[in-house]
């Protein structure tokens, strides 16, 4: 009894200002900032465990450490060198970005990428979000990326941002295990040239999908990035410029479109598919 008094004593001492860094970390400048981010619910913080990155602090519920679970995933932080601080439930409520908290929140440190660390090979297959403002979709996206072997996920401005914590939970943990790197249309488009990748540009005017898999296959080989744009205004004219094609997904008739996610998921399986 007296040593968990000890320990809790201990946690509050320690992390006494993570309540602060939390809060100040729900705000994107803060996170750009500081090169940290906020993960919140048991699966994330076990994710980020298993991808074994620095973890800053963590605060949990009272409830939630009552919890046979809640104490396993405690005691793993400690292990890791992780403060870990105790609130109650409303403090957990106040902070938190869910509407039904799981109680705990933790502050991690994301591998930062640079583009010339995404592994290219003349097979690979990348991913390219331009101006995707839900930040859903855009962990979605990330997760979508993972799953289907694309190589790395480039992410261009006006997109949501990938650290933000309902795109950490659409992401599922791929955020941090798949390479993903932020740039500038400029810096994006000379960095494809020099590497010779070429660029697809999802559009629903464009050339059907299995029409511009069996051009590709004729042409041979060499890594190939997919673009998908913003849900409203799709991809942007001057990436539409620099691509070698629009690429469509033929829908059924009377079938708008395809949430943006949905479109990735099917354009990254069939260009893996036929390499």
């Amino acid at each position: 009894m007296l040593a968990a008094l000890g320990r809790r004593d201990r946690r509050i001492r320690i992390a006494s200002n993570l309540q602060s860094t939390v809060r100040d970390l729900q705000r994107r400048k803060a996170r750009g900032r500081r090169g940290l981010a906020l993960v919140e619910g048991v699966r994330l913080v076990e994710e980020v465990l298993a991808a074994k990155l620095p973890m800053k602090g963590a605060i949990i519920s009272s409830a939630f450490e009552r919890t046979a679970r809640g104490r396993e995933l405690v005691a793993e932080l400690e292990r890791h060198a992780c403060p870990v601080e105790e609130v109650p439930e409303k403090t957990i409520a106040a902070l938190a970005d869910t509407d039904a908290p799981q109680g705990i929140i933790a502050v991690v440190e994301p591998r930062r990428w640079k583009v010339d660390e995404i592994p290219l090979s003349p097979a690979s297959v990348l991913l390219v979000v331009d101006g995707v403002q839900d930040p859903g979709n855009v962990g979605t996206l990330l997760r979508t990326a993972h799953a289907l072997g694309a190589v790395g996920t480039v992410v261009l401005r006006g997109t949501a941002d990938v650290l933000s914590p309902k795109a950490l939970r659409a992401a599922m943990g791929a955020t941090f295990r798949h390479p993903f790197v932020t740039l500038e249309d400029a810096a994006f488009i000379t960095w494809a040239r020099a590497r010779d990748v070429t660029l697809w540009a999802a559009a629903a005017d464009g050339v059907p999908l299995h029409q511009a898999l069996a051009k590709g296959k004729a042409k041979g080989g060499g890594p190939i990035a997919v673009i998908v744009g913003n849900e409203g205004a799709g991809i942007r004219p001057q990436l539409n410029a620099v691509s070698a094609q629009r690429v469509a997904i033929p829908l059924s008739q009377g079938a708008e479109s395809l949430n943006v996610a949905v479109a990735a998921g099917i354009l990254l399986y069939e260009v893996q598919r036929g390499r």
